[in-house]
């Protein structure tokens, strides 16, 4: 059985304006621009990674009602306006039709017919409700084959479906608020809408998991405003800090990524204040160890708290034994949690797969960070036994050979090929198109290591161990030198993606390098030369960097990870651009970006094309981008925070500041980011700035961090 983290294929959601998607936490909607479900297309209720409802259609008089307008009112919320058809002979009609629908934890839906007419209006409204249990990622790759058993079992009120497959057992619960004549799946009423009057039902829809039955978060009769989901996000939003662009488009965008990183959190139900980010909607709505920290990071300017949370809940998961079928070693981070009959079945009954290169240091990495920020101090010291064990895995596992360097090859057939953040089949590929063979040892992996040792060097020093703080920084400095001389391409001017099983430099031009800036592992004397490739005519679209240069032999711009352009991507780019004073460079990368999003309804797709700009006046849509999409909502905040050169360091009680905004950008105002126990507030604009609210004893200073520092 193939694994679910293993397979290429997605099925295409259709454009954003024909699909409505639904969020809150693991339970997601996708239906289509009227309310319904379609049989045989990627949409229905999703909880945990299984779908409770593969079909739900609407009829009223027999015909599918006319969609007049669709919103989401809030990332869990949405509304569907609809109407019944005109009779013969007239243009309008008098029936308004509302679909209510509320997600979490399962689903309600309330039903509301208005009649503008004069006249009493007899009406059928029939409901049909189909239930497959599919497995979220047999939908992704539009392989639905259910080969278990199910049933079925009808009252007047509720309409119950149940699956079995060796122990893995689901059903849905759809209770109507009022009795309904039930023939095969579909619930009929019959009624009489009297004039200027309405008419309205409830729909209850309750997941069952093995003998678990979840309470829905929205039931019906119950206040909404007064749903869990309500309230964390009017507290999210209350706490959050205030951004104000004059240049509208990234305002625009920095306005819709704190909603879609709302949107996005997942809370612990044994520790209901701890949130991490899911992955992005609608296939990745679960815990992932590389998209949860990296977006934590780059969210740091707007909400701390998420890089906590996700920090402890990837310690308590943290790898404790040696298991080759989820590839869990100690100390070890993992790649993602799934709950589907899919990934129990694949990897022996667990719900973990570890198989992923860079969410370890990149735990050590975040960590260092947060503690940065100084406003989780114990929590922070609470932390440093996990990020010990993450070192002892980079060192015993991550480094295999004992070349210094931190390699991957999957330990099963069922694990991922490549497991960096480029994880397709094909990803990992020389200049001639020649797949590297595995161990792998990528760029940004040696970049993330070294950042991470530089991160607990930082910690123990602050600690007072100056020996532990002092052996780590020469093991980083022991692999940066290492770094520069064996991935570095002089004949090219760029360094290698990769070192392949027989250490040969994987010579590609991708984006990769941008990461490597990013964590300081770049040379300074290179800096400039890498600064200018990444921006050059095979690399950069117009729009952002591509994954592959055009002038590699596996370019194709409609590819995954190779020649596509990734929002995420180009914003740690611009953060190394940035860290190097590459400041042109990174501007111009910042500029393609906020571009994009005036043609993509505010928010930065999880990727796009990498078709020239030159070529095609507008970014062009890759058929299966996640929307919302984690690090792609997080990307405007790393570029505002590198724009500003936004670097705290609470050990020395400082915050460095050096502002350096684009001229087309205008003035921008930050109120209320949260920083060493207090609130920042500042206006810049250019290389101006002015400090309106500092945290007593914080010091701001007004140069940029050391690019080596």
């Amino acid at each position: 059985m193939e694994a679910p983290w293993a397979s290429s294929s997605s099925a295409s959601l259709g454009g954003a304006d024909d699909i409505v998607t639904l969020v809150d936490e693991s339970t997601f909607c996708i239906s289509d621009h009227s309310g319904d479900v379609v049989t045989g297309a990627p949409q229905g209720l999703f909880v945990r990674d299984t779908r409770f409802v593969s079909e739900l259609l609407l009829r009223v008089n027999g015909r599918p009602p006319e969609p007049l307008a669709a919103s989401n009112t809030d990332p869990f919320s949405g509304t569907f306006v609809l109407r019944d058809h005109p009779a013969e002979g007239r243009a309008d009609s008098p029936l308004l039709i509302l679909r209510h629908r509320y997600v979490g934890q399962g689903m309600r839906e309330d039903v509301v017919v208005r009649n503008f007419g004069a006249q009493p209006a007899h009406c059928r409204l029939e409901l049909a409700v189909g239930c497959d249990f599919a497995d979220l990622f047999e939908v992704k790759a539009e392989r639905v084959e259910k080969v278990g058993a199910l049933a079925r079992l009808h009252e007047p009120d509720c309409l119950v479906f149940a699956y079995e497959h060796k122990g893995f057992r689901r059903s849905t619960r759809v209770q109507l608020s009022m009795p309904a004549t039930i023939t095969g799946d579909v619930a009929a009423f019959d009624f009489e809408v009297p004039p200027r009057g309405e008419w309205s039902t409830c729909l209850q829809f309750t997941p069952v998991l093995d003998d678990v039955v979840l309470r829905p978060r929205h039931l019906c009769g119950r206040p909404v405003e007064h749903a869990t989901p309500a309230r964390r996000l009017s507290e999210w939003e209350h706490r959050r800090p205030t951004m104000t662009v004059e240049h509208e488009p990234f305002g625009r965008l920095l306005e819709r990524s704190t909603e879609d990183l709302a949107a996005l959190r997942i809370f612990d139900p044994v520790h209901p204040n701890r949130a991490v980010v899911a992955a992005g909607a609608p296939w990745f709505m679960t815990l992932f160890g590389r998209d949860s920290l990296l977006t934590s990071w780059m969210a740091m300017i707007v909400d701390p708290q998420l890089a906590l949370g996700t920090l402890q809940t990837l310690a308590a998961l943290q790898g404790r034994s040696v298991e080759p079928s989820t590839e869990e070693e100690p100390g070890r981070i993992l790649h993602e949690v799934r709950f589907g009959e899919t990934a129990r079945l694949s990897i022996g009954g667990s719900n973990t797969y570890y198989g992923t290169v860079d969410a370890t240091p990149l735990f050590v990495m975040l960590l260092g960070e947060l503690a940065r920020w100084g406003t989780h101090p114990a929590e922070v010291e609470a932390l440093l036994p996990a990020a010990d064990r993450a070192l002892r895995w980079i060192e015993e596992y991550g480094d295999r050979d004992g070349d210094g360097y931190v390699e991957y090859e999957r330990a099963s057939d069922a694990g991922l090929e490549n497991q960096g953040w480029k994880d397709s089949w094909d990803s990992i590929q020389f200049a001639n198109g020649e797949l590297a063979q595995a161990p792998i040892a990528l760029c940004e992996v040696q970049g993330y290591t070294y950042a991470a040792l530089r991160a607990r060097a930082h910690l123990a020093h602050e600690a007072g161990d100056t020996s532990r703080g002092e052996q780590l920084e020469r093991r980083a400095d022991d692999l940066k030198a290492a770094f520069n001389r064996d991935f570095w391409i002089d004949e090219l001017g760029w360094y290698a993606m990769a070192l392949d099983r027989d250490k040969r430099p994987v010579d590609a031009l991708t984006s990769n390098m941008g990461h490597c800036l990013w964590t300081g592992i770049v040379d300074p004397e290179r800096a400039e030369q890498v600064g200018a490739r990444l921006v050059s005519e095979d690399m950069f679209s117009g729009w952002g960097i591509r994954t592959l240069a055009t002038s590699m032999t596996g370019f194709n711009p409609l590819s995954y990870h190779n020649g596509s352009v990734w929002p995420h991507d180009n914003a740690i780019a611009v953060a190394g651009l940035l860290r190097y004073g590459l400041i042109d460079a990174a501007h111009r990368v910042t500029k393609g970006l906020i571009d994009t999003g005036g043609f993509t309804d505010r928010r930065l797709p999880e990727l796009f094309g990498g078709v020239a700009r030159s070529d095609v006046p507008f970014p062009v849509s890759y058929p299966t981008s996640c929307s919302p999409q984690a690090w792609a909502a997080a990307a405007p905040l790393l570029l505002l925070r590198s724009l500003l050169r936004f670097e705290p360091d609470f050990g020395n009680a400082c915050v460095h500041l050096a502002p350096s905004m684009p001229d087309w950008m205008g003035r921008v105002r930050l109120e209320g980011v949260p920083i060493m126990g207090g609130r920042l507030s500042i206006e810049a604009e250019g290389d101006s700035l002015r400090v309106l609210e500092l945290p007593d004893g914080l010091e701001v200073l007004r140069t940029p961090r050391d690019a080596t520092a």
